[in-house]
Order: C-alpha cells, then sequence, then structure tokens
C-alpha cells in the first residue's frame, strides 16, 4: 500500500478532506481553516467521496490557483503542498497539510473562521472565536512571563531556589552542571529572560508579596458543621511563594484531619490514616497552585474543611478544551502558567502527562470514599472531597482511651515517663518527618492532655522536652 492509500484508507474523518478537484478549492480553504484551528489535517485533492483515487492534471494555472487560495489565510498558514504522480503519468494527486500552530490560533479564510468537528467544516461561532483569541494573547503574552515589579534577586528565597536546583539535578531535568548563582538557576529555569525577572519567578520563590502581588494568597479554615456559616474553629491567611504554599497547605491538613484506625486485611498491626488519601490531597493541591489564574489581583488558592468534607479552590477557570467531565477520564495536560507548571515537573513534583486527577480518583476509590467532585463555578474550580471528618470534639476525646492510640502514641508515652526529646522519640519510632511526627504523633497527646511539655511557654523551644502526665499514666494503666 503506498503512503498515499494508507492516509486515505479511514475515510474522510476529523483530520483529513477528500476532494475531487481543484474546481473545489474554496472549499478546500475553509476547510484547511478548519484544521488549523483543531489539531491540523490533510485536504487531499483527487480523491473522489467514496475514495476512489482519480487524480487531475496539474498546470501552471492550478498551481497559481493554489498559492492564491494559501495566501488567504490570516494570519498566514503554515501548509505544505505536495503532488503525488499516478502511475499514468500525466495525473497527479495533490496533498496540502495542514500542520498545528497552537500560538496562531485562531485562523481565518477570506475574513471568516472556521472549525472541523468531525467531518463536518463550519464558521466558528462568535464566542469560541473570541475565547481562542484571548488564548493566542496567553500564549505570546502571559501574565507569568513578563516582568516582575520591583523585584530584585535578593528578594527571593534563595534556599528554596537552591532545594530546587538540587532537585532538578537529582531528576536529571536539569544540568549538573548548573551553577549555584541564583540568577544563573533562574536562567536555566526560563525564569529570567536577557536578565530581567519574571512574574513566575516572584510567584515560586518570592518573599515580598505586598503590596504588588497580594494574589500569593493561600486561605485555610476548618468550620464546624457542614456550611461556611459554621463557628470558624481555625483560620489562617498566608502570603507565600508557590513551593511553601504547597507546604503549609498540606501541613495544615495534616494537623487538622483526624486519624483513625485501619487494620489491613491480613495484619494484625494497626494502621493510621487520614480519611482522604494524602497522596490525592497533595495532587489536587499542586494543580490548584500551579494552574489558578495568577493575574486576578483577588485571587487565592483556598482550603475549608468541613466535619463532611475538604473543598479545594482555586481561582481561574478550566482550560479551553478542558471540562469537569474531562477529569474523570484521560485527557491532554493543558498548563495555564507553563513555567510554573515545569519547574514544578523538574523538582519531580508532578508528571506532565495529565493523569494526576485520575490517580486521585484511584487513590479514593481504594482508600473506600467517593470520588472527588470537580467543577467549575464564579470564576473559580472547585475540588470536593467527601468523607467524615466529624466534630473537633469528638476527635480528641477517640485519642482519650489506649485502645484508639497508635502503636507510636503508647511508645511516645512509654519513652516520655522519663523527660524526654523530640529527637529521642524520633529515633524510637523510626520516624524521619519531624512535622508529621509532630502534627500527627505528639499534637494530639498534647491536645488530650496525655502528654505535657518542660516549656510550655515555648512550644518550639530547642531545649523543649515531653512528659507523660498523669491522665497519660492513668492510659498507659488500660489493659
Amino acid at each position: 500500500m503506498s503512503d498515499l492509500e494508507r492516509l486515505i484508507v479511514g475515510g474522510e474523518s476529523e483530520t483529513l478532506e477528500l476532494k475531487r478537484s481543484t474546481g473545489q478549492l474554496n472549499r478546500a480553504g475553509q476547510t484547511l481553516c478548519g484544521f488549523l484551528n483543531y489539531a491540523g489535517g490533510n485536504v487531499v485533492i483527487g480523491v473522489t467521496d467514496d475514495g476512489r483515487i482519480v487524480g487531475q492534471e496539474v498546470s501552471d494555472k492550478t498551481r497559481r490557483e493554489l498559492a492564491l487560495m494559501l495566501g488567504r489565510f490570516e494570519p498566514p498558514a503554515l501548509v505544505q503542498t505536495r503532488f503525488v504522480e499516478l502511475p499514468d503519468g500525466g495525473r497527479k494527486v495533490i496533498v496540502l497539510e495542514a500542520q498545528q500552530q497552537e500560538d496562531a490560533r485562531p485562523f481565518m479564510f477570506d475574513g471568516r473562521a472556521y472549525q472541523r468537528v468531525q467531518t463536518t467544516t463550519s464558521v466558528m461561532p462568535q464566542d469560541r472565536y473570541e475565547t481562542m483569541l484571548l488564548e493566542r494573547a496567553h500564549v505570546r503574552r502571559r501574565w507569568e512571563n513578563q516582568a516582575a515589579v520591583d523585584i530584585r534577586l535578593d528578594d527571593f528565597d534563595h534556599e528554596e531556589i537552591f532545594r530546587t536546583r538540587e532537585a532538578a539535578i537529582r531528576q536529571h531535568r536539569i544540568s549538573a552542571g548548573t551553577s549555584t548563582d541564583v540568577g544563573d538557576i533562574l536562567d536555566r529555569l526560563g525564569l529570567r529572560r536577557d536578565g530581567v525577572i519574571t512574574q513566575a519567578a516572584q510567584i515560586l520563590f518570592g518573599t515580598r508579596f505586598l503590596p504588588d502581588y497580594p494574589q500569593a494568597l493561600l486561605k485555610m479554615g476548618r468550620f464546624r458543621g457542614t456550611t461556611i456559616t459554621g463557628d470558624i474553629l481555625d483560620n489562617r491567611q498566608e502570603h507565600l511563594h508557590a513551593f511553601a504554599a504547597v507546604q503549609e497547605a498540606l501541613a495544615f491538613l495534616d494537623r487538622t484531619l483526624p486519624l483513625s484506625a485501619h487494620f489491613p486485611d491480613g495484619q494484625v498491626q494497626r494502621e493510621d490514616r487520614l480519611p482522604v488519601p494524602f497522596a490525592a490531597l497533595r495532587e489536587i493541591i499542586l494543580n490548584a497552585v500551579m494552574h489558578r489564574d495568577y493575574s486576578d489581583p483577588g485571587g487565592s488558592v483556598a482550603i475549608a474543611v468541613f466535619d463532611d468534607r475538604i473543598e479545594i479552590r482555586s481561582v481561574g477557570i478550566f482550560p479551553n478544551g478542558i471540562t469537569a467531565e474531562a477529569l474523570s477520564g484521560p485527557h491532554r495536560s493543558i498548563p495555564r502558567n507553563p513555567l510554573i507548571a515545569e519547574t514544578f515537573h523538574r523538582t519531580g513534583a508532578v508528571e506532565i502527562w495529565g493523569r494526576g486527577t485520575n490517580r486521585v480518583i484511584e487513590a479514593c476509590v481504594s482508600h473506600g470514599i467517593k470520588s472527588p467532585v470537580f467543577e467549575e463555578k464564579d470564576g473559580a474550580v472547585f475540588v470536593t472531597f467527601f468523607a467524615q471528618i466529624g466534630p473537633l470534639s469528638e476527635m480528641r476525646h477517640q485519642v482519650g482511651t489506649k485502645s484508639a492510640l497508635s502503636r507510636h502514641q503508647v511508645q511516645v508515652l512509654e519513652k516520655s515517663r522519663n523527660v524526654s526529646s523530640m529527637k529521642e522519640l524520633l529515633v524510637l519510632c523510626g520516624r524521619a518527618d519531624r512535622t508529621k511526627f509532630r502534627n500527627q504523633v505528639i499534637r494530639p497527646l498534647l491536645e488530650t492532655g496525655l502528654l505535657g511539655m518542660t516549656i510550655p511557654e515555648k512550644p518550639r523551644s530547642s531545649r523543649q522536652r515531653y512528659k507523660t502526665t498523669q491522665a497519660g499514666e492513668q492510659v498507659l494503666a488500660e489493659k
């Protein structure tokens, strides 16, 4: 089978149109315009609708008509022309290939924009055309690649930049020879261009956000009950760079959500786990921080925890081509902020294949809870995890009995009969993450009065030690 036969064997489609002759050249131009505004495609002239290859004579006049037709696109379009000679030696098939050019869309032909839907070419609706115009402007002049306002290299979190460099080298996504000069690292990451610091760099590594960048805001709240009008049990608002925002959001959820006992099949050791898989929460928070609309000065990422659910909201609508329904199945990855997303990708924090939401759904189902709900409303994207969080008073009461304590909590109470340091307790339990250990093991014991601090007025003191209280001794005495 020849290349031409392989091209047309499946018949007309979203990316293939067949024309008998150049007598249909005007319609061919409209279809090419539809292809250019979609994913590219081929118009084959000299083939009938039923797939018979008939060809046509190609004269100098034919070539001039083709050139004139291809000159009627605005903006100028990249269309390759091939002439395939048929065995009779006198007739040819003309193949016009429209190549995908996302940064130049939308295209017009003779002053009108066209779209391709399945096998039909039609005039593009005005609202669709306007949306594509905005997207074209976004590609060329995005908020993130504009010059940062009154920002210098000294204003950045240098330690975070060095951590990003080291992580990217480990992932083989930046040269191991990249210097430790902050400016050079930003250059390698595409965050500084010709010496000009971009707003993406400010969002990723900035330390000073007011008054020019109020949108670098993370809002976190724990509400009693199931409505936003319930009592606020915890309310925090922080202006942070993107990496710090992810870390703080996860730390907030880690210390806010209750731990419950779970016994995996075939095991006698209990497993303490959150009501929502931590990996799923992490993926959605990363998406919220990376893909939100930073051009809105009133924007933010917000996390609201209720008794029956967790809502994560990021300002900005879905990119064109992505819907809430599409996130539950295979879909393209269309980052709103490519520079910001690519920097996270270089560290190994995320993939670029559009599989994140699918993995979130799988993790929730495996965890035994409902799939999250993805919504676009009021100019923002909402992701809602449904799980029984429970009233705060109930959460704390559960830790007050020995049967409700985790193995590590029992070990901490037993060890702290003699005054113990955080380091000693970490080593005892074989834990490495100090923050998670404090939030998951130590904090519940302190809040329920089972464990005490030797310097309670300075909880973070380097000389802080822990001592099992009389209430803790009573719990340990339970059979």
